[in-house]
């Protein structure tokens, strides 16, 4: 386990940590109580997790509203005999009562500086209960990161380090980090517990019915990213059945080496008589864990609505098993929070690397770059992706710059509005790491030569986060003039790589494209290096394109021939300008020969019809952008929909900046409420569909109800007060005893980017407060969130009080707890499953 130095925190959020503050990540440098937890980690033994806390304290009279984890403090004997209650049921692993107990959540009770004390005292609860390990239950924040929210990356470290330090001090065994459903944050806390402690992670997400994340990371995606980072154990927990789970497990197990731990819900809760319920009995949810041990789950337990007769049950399945056999074929994957893209190494496929996005010889994006504008830089990324791009290099590396501040901004601002995963591009180490961490999912560093000096700053990188590489074959004496030449640094950079435990499945070597004009005789070579690299390294190869062309006329025809050239010579990744059709119609016509697209059914699509290709749209849905222009190649053209607004497709692609100034030129000629009601709206219920169907996701989402409300900001600015029709008023609150505001601030966001005022009554707000300001302000619509089954008593309260002191008001209802039956249950008049219903809703009740 590499010692981390006192100022790691402070290093990092200045661009980074030293490369010498790294050393590979193996079971050998962790602290493991005993040989049996080793087993486990190993993936040849079971074990068994206990169930809910949450649960067996509100049946033991837990005070609605209450936070749990101070009972560690004022009632121990209540905890401990939870816990305890596990263990005589068979649980091995006892999850300490402090699911919530970071800075944040304790401060809401005046306890922000007790977190010491509360793990310590939770610690020695468990450990009174008699269990085998003790796993110190780090739980989310409660607030939204960036892009999204306000909370920071290094603000989200901070505290979960605070916890994972605390812990650690009060003797936990293990660290089980469950319930995340922002990937970024899972990150925090998985960096958090991996750099400030020596003890096993288990790392958890919770996914909805549609088998992705609150913010649209898939199992795969969850399963890949976290076991890169270093986290031992992966898995599910919380949100679903185990029925339902069982099929995402399956999923993750397909794609990780690592051991799956899924502890699932006792289905959905109901209320019966005023009690809070589950509908899947111990004996049934039995039933559906066999299917997920028999595919190879090998770390059970239970979530919400579970109890200690379902953990006797559990325990039966797993007596004298042993966990099943896998092999996960060899790949390099990169992924973002949304998106993931597999290169196998047992088949040839292709990703395109859309290289627009570095400012070598494009004036407009060095000068938005100069100007600290990184909205033109965000338009370059949204158009590769529309134009059929798998991978977005990122590089903006100008000598006035300071790389490791602007690198991490372009890639929050990347993630905000695409999906597609990212290659971090710099020379300079610092920017690198600035990004790579601040990166949600797996990313490629671009790039690693056989330098000395390059390889001792690139490859403690790559290993600490577990990045890819791209590996350039070229060292201090150059680039070599031929194939073996550049074979041989290839080689030496593999070989040094695999020491930091850097498989070679995730390298990409790019073996370095010279210009034809000046040295015709290379081309051959390249791609003879190519076809070495791929059959006697067993590597991925990626090659940037354009270059051969450099110098010659008729680009576009030599470039599209030399790509041919390559892609049947082993390459897998061309880095090229995916606004090129003819490029692209390359690729798709390769994908057919090499087999990657199945009974050729993307090429028909794109071709059936044919006329001609300069005329076909890059991208099914997206606006062609034409031609690159001369003045800045891969610049965006007028980009509009079929019906010819352009209004409608900034605001979908999300770009405020381009939106604001439209809205004011528009302002000259259309009125202003005509503007809102036929362009703004009417693109915000398109870009609400496309979230429905999937197509989009929740940071698409709000990133175009950001350009949406640029619009909006730009017509009140220009606009003389009272021209503007009010759509009405709107209370939204987080409830009693409550502080996860995470779903309330989107609600809110979005609902003003549809033109309401909106009250925000902040989070544990009481019943009262919420009645007061309805009665003061008029308010005819309150929205109420909750997110544990703790405080939904504290949401009946506010309805019935709302209902009978306020009765022309109406309560719309949303929260991971929450279905559409338990909303009707507690007297709501709305559910509402997301924000985009949230509008609809309101759409509804305002006669929209």
């Amino acid at each position: 386990m590499p010692q981390i130095e006192p100022d790691y925190i402070a290093r990092v959020t200045e661009g980074g940590a030293a490369a010498s503050a790294y050393a590979p990540r193996s079971l050998d440098a962790l602290r493991i109580v005993d040989d049996d937890l080793r087993a486990v980690l190993e993936g040849r033994r079971h074990l068994l997790f206990d169930g809910a806390m949450g649960t067996m304290l509100q049946a033991a009279g837990l005070e609605a509203g209450a936070l749990p984890e101070l009972l560690c403090l004022t009632d121990p004997a209540a905890v401990t005999a939870v816990h305890r209650a596990y263990v005589e049921a068979g649980s091995e692993v006892v999850t300490t009562n402090t699911f919530g107990a970071n800075r944040l959540k304790l401060a809401t009770e005046g306890a922000g500086e007790r977190l010491d004390e509360v793990f310590r005292a939770a610690v020695a609860c468990a450990r009174a209960a008699g269990a085998r390990y003790v796993a110190a239950d780090i739980g989310p924040l409660g607030s939204l990161l960036r892009p999204l929210g306000t909370m920071s990356f290094d603000e989200a470290y901070s505290l979960f380090a605070e916890e994972v330090r605390a812990a650690a001090a009060a003797g936990a065994d293990l660290f089980v980090i469950e319930t995340m459903t922002d990937l970024l944050e899972a990150k925090a806390a998985v960096l958090a517990a991996k750099e400030n402690s020596d003890l096993p992670i288990f790392a958890t997400m919770t996914f909805e019915a549609d088998g992705r994340t609150f913010l649209g990371t898939s199992p795969e995606i969850a399963a890949v990213t976290l076991s890169a980072l270093g986290a031992d154990v992966v898995g599910i927990n919380c949100s679903l059945g185990p029925a339902e789970l069982a099929s995402l497990a399956k999923r993750m197990l397909a794609v990780t080496e690592r051991p799956i731990m899924v502890q699932a819900n006792a289905g959905l809760p109901h209320v019966e008589c005023g009690h809070t319920v589950y509908d899947i009995h111990a004996p049934e949810y039995a039933e559906a864990v066999t299917a997920m041990i028999e595919a190879g789950v090998s770390v059970i337990g239970g979530c919400c609505g579970t109890d200690p007769e379902y953990i006797r049950l559990l325990k039966g399945l797993i007596d004298d098993r042993t966990p099943s056999v896998r092999a996960i074929a060899p790949a390099l994957t990169v992924t973002s929070a949304q998106a993931i893209v597999s290169l196998p190494a047992d088949r040839h496929k292709i990703a395109v690397i859309g290289e627009r996005i570095n400012p070598t010889g494009k004036r407009l994006l060095k000068e938005s770059l100069r100007q600290g504008n990184l909205d033109y830089l965000v338009s370059q990324g949204i158009s590769q992706q529309e134009q059929g791009a798998d991978i977005l290099d990122v590089n903006v590396g100008l000598p006035e710059l300071d790389e490791a501040a602007v690198l991490p901004q372009a890639v929050e601002r990347l993630t905000a509005a695409t999906t597609l995963p990212l290659q971090i591009d710099s020379t300079d180490a610092r920017a690198v790491e600035a990004a790579v961490r601040r990166c949600p999912g797996v990313p490629i560093i671009n790039s690693v030569s056989g330098k000395r000096h390059v390889m001792d700053e690139i490859f403690p990188i790559a290993a600490h986060y577990g990045a890819n590489l791209i590996a350039l074959a070229l060292d201090d004496d150059g680039i070599p003039e031929t194939a073996e030449g550049r074979f041989a640094v290839a080689e030496r950079i593999v070989s040094e790589a695999e020491r930091w435990g850097i498989d070679r499945s995730r390298i990409l070597v790019d073996c370095l494209v010279m210009t034809a004009s000046t040295n015709q005789e290379q081309a051959e070579e390249i791609l003879r290096a190519v076809t070495m690299c791929k059959g006697r390294l067993g590597v991925k190869c990626a090659l940037g394109v354009s270059n051969v062309s450099f110098g010659l006329p008729a680009r576009e025809l030599m470039n599209a021939t030399f790509l041919s050239a390559a892609l049947g010579a082993g390459l897998d990744a061309p880095i090229m300008n995916p606004g090129s059709a003819r490029y692209m119609d390359t690729v798709r016509a390769y994908r057919v020969i090499c087999g990657e697209d199945a009974g050729s059914e993307a090429y028909i699509e794109r071709f059936g019809s044919w006329d001609d290709p300069y005329k076909v749209p890059v991208a099914t849905g997206a606006p062609s952008t034409g031609v690159s222009s001369a003045a800045d190649p891969g610049a965006p053209g007028n980009a509009s929909d079929d019906e010819g607004d352009p209004m409608r497709w900034l605001i979908i692609s999300g770009r405020k900046g381009e939106v604001a100034a439209l809205t004011e030129e528009l302002l000259q000629s259309c009125d202003p409420m005509d503007l809102i009601n036929e362009r703004l709206i009417p693109a915000l219920d398109e870009v609400g569909r496309r979230f429905d169907s999937g197509a989009f996701f929740l940071p698409q989402l709000m990133a175009s109800a950001e350009a949406a409300r640029a619009g909006f900001d730009a017509i009140k600015r220009l606009m003389p007060a009272g021209d503007l029709t009010d759509k009405g008023t709107i209370a939204l609150a987080t409830v009693k005893g409550d502080i996860h505001d995470i779903g309330k601030n989107i609600v809110k966001m979005l609902l003003e980017n549809y033109g309401y005022t909106v009250i925000d009554l902040g989070r544990d707000v009481d019943p009262q407060t919420v009645l007061d300001v309805v009665r003061d302000r008029d308010v005819r619509l309150v929205g109420l969130s909750a997110l544990m089954t703790t405080t939904v008593a504290s949401m009946e309260e506010t309805i019935q009080l709302l209902h009978a002191e306020a009765p022309g008001v109406q309560v719309i209802v949303g929260g991971a707890v929450l279905t559409p039956e338990y909303a009707r249950a507690i007297g709501a008049d709305f559910y509402a499953k997301d924000a985009a219903e949230s509008a609809r809703i309101a759409e509804e009740v305002f006669g929209g």
